[in-house]
């Protein structure tokens, strides 16, 4: 199955939930007056795209289809569509552009952060990248261990300390390792306490300042992961980290098993965070770089 095809196919829930809500606000439409934008706005935020999102993309809406004298049903879906992919704009590629490049993996425990990071690696070591994996999420129990594991299947190096242990520290021996062995990419995972945001900040600074030291002109990614399945939950968990770190991107998981598939709208619209990397489905290669113009395509079509 192709990249499109199986985009389509994980998002059947989304289009399903957003082609339901769309249907209703469009069966009585008679011409773009103010209650049958009230109603479409109702509809897009029933599509989980959010209220912030759904009120900016009604506005845009409003003020084009009054220049452009639209008042056919078809014109309006046809302009709803176009403004939703200028919201997610073209794709943004991960930022791998120097040897050894480093991605920092930040998320929230439960959103699929290490399956995440497993998936990237391998996606990497099929492009023949040689990989390092640091496991510096030193705060969750199993943690390392599940790490290692999928290090394992996918084949590529792990760096690890005991359990406990400063993840800073593991950072500085990954890097250590990724010069000796001249690897490509270093993935770090970092622990996902934002119940605790200061001890979160001071870790995540700890550990950007060794990197910065030790390869101060590496490319540096730091990706956010996401449950599409939390719906806006997802919006404020993006919110709050893009407050105690900078995020450059957003991996979004299981999207394939969710009708909430609009936060990838939400989240681009609200905070200005391109999602870089979806998932799917459950297998290794089920995570994909995220094209949004095969995503609007894939839902409006």
């Amino acid at each position: 199955m192709g990249f499109f095809d199986k985009l389509k196919q994980g998002l059947t829930k989304t289009k399903e939930n957003i082609t339901k809500h769309l249907e209703s606000a469009f069966s009585g439409f008679k011409k773009v007056d103010e209650d049958f934008l009230e109603e479409l706005c109702d509809s897009l935020i029933l599509a989980d795209i959010g209220v912030n999102a759904a009120e900016s993309i009604i506005d845009e809406l409003r003020a084009q289809a009054k220049a452009q004298h639209i008042n056919s049903a078809d014109e309006v879906k046809e302009l709803l569509r176009n403004i939703i992919a200028d919201i997610l704009g073209e794709k943004t590629e991960l930022n791998l552009s120097t040897k050894p490049s480093v991605i920092l993996v930040i998320g929230v425990n439960g959103v699929g952060k290490t399956t995440s990071i497993a998936k990237m690696a391998n996606i990497l070591k099929q492009d023949g990248k040689r990989v390092v994996l640091a496991a510096a999420d030193t705060f969750r129990a199993g943690a390392i261990e599940q790490l290692e594991i999928w290090a394992e299947r996918v084949g590529v190096d792990i760096v690890r300390h005991q359990e406990g242990s400063d993840p800073a520290a593991v950072v500085y021996d990954a890097i250590t390792a990724v010069k000796a062995r001249g690897a490509d990419v270093l993935i770090c995972d970092t622990a996902g306490r934002l119940h605790n945001k200061s001890n979160l900040m001071a870790e995540l600074a700890k550990i950007n300042r060794i990197i910065d030291r030790e390869l101060p002109d590496s490319a540096k990614e730091v990706l956010l992961v996401l449950d599409g399945t939390t719906g806006q939950n997802a919006v404020s968990q993006a919110r709050e980290f893009k407050n105690v770190a900078d995020v450059s991107g957003i991996i979004l998981t299981k999207l394939d098993g969710t009708a909430k598939g609009g936060i990838v709208v939400a989240v681009k619209s609200e905070l200005g965070i391109p999602v870089k990397l979806i998932g799917v489905g459950e297998g290794m290669d089920d995570m994909q770089q995220f094209e949004p113009q095969d995503f609007v395509k894939a839902l409006f079509d």
